[in-house]
């Protein structure tokens, strides 16, 4: 099925908003691609404009509104609009959240912070709240259900924090821009 898209090749100057699922994304290669929830043709997602949206990554399957265009190479997004943890996979509890809800988690408030590092083969690291002094743990489940792949060093976050059995842990990981929006 056609997404109200010209032929393939046409160049479109409006760009058009549709949401997908992340096939997939490799910040190193600075690109991935959407699969286009109505059965178009894969869009091609860019670091940059993922950068634009305040992410330097983005979980594969996670759920993506984007604005998008048809150029001579393909379908592209332009601009990120939202982007949506992945759905639907049974996974375990996080033992260190405890019982905590989604709505209790939701219901933390935001903590402006930069990634002091995260690795991605060890599953964890650490971040600098501003004006605090202890580090916060960021475990990769966490962030993996928040929609990011990997965090980079200097990296600047939002993030609702819980005191976990070994001290502060990230219960959620937001985008710094995603997080000047969300509801406080």
């Amino acid at each position: 099925m056609q997404t109200g898209w010209k032929m393939l090749g046409e160049v479109s100057d409006t760009p058009t908003e549709l949401t997908g699922i992340v096939k997939w994304f490799d910040p190193v290669k600075g690109f991935g691609f959407i699969l286009d929830a109505e059965g178009g043709p894969d869009i091609l997602l860019h670091a940059n404009v993922l950068r634009n949206f305040g992410q330097g990554s983005v979980a594969d399957h996670a759920q993506i509104a984007v604005r998008a265009q048809n150029t001579p190479r393909g379908v592209q997004a332009v601009e990120v609009l939202s982007i949506e943890p992945p759905e639907g996979e049974t996974v375990a509890p996080i033992e260190d959240l405890g019982e905590n809800t989604v709505e209790e988690i939701n219901a933390l408030p935001l903590e402006p912070a930069r990634v002091k590092w995260f690795e991605k083969s060890k599953g964890f690291g650490f971040a600098n709240v501003f004006e605090r002094d202890e580090d916060v743990f960021i475990h990769m489940e966490v962030l993996r259900r928040s929609g990011f792949a990997d965090l980079a060093p200097g990296e600047a976050v939002c993030l609702r924090v819980i005191e976990g059995k070994r001290g502060r842990m990230a219960a959620q990981v937001l985008a710094w821009d995603a997080g000047l929006r969300a509801p406080r």
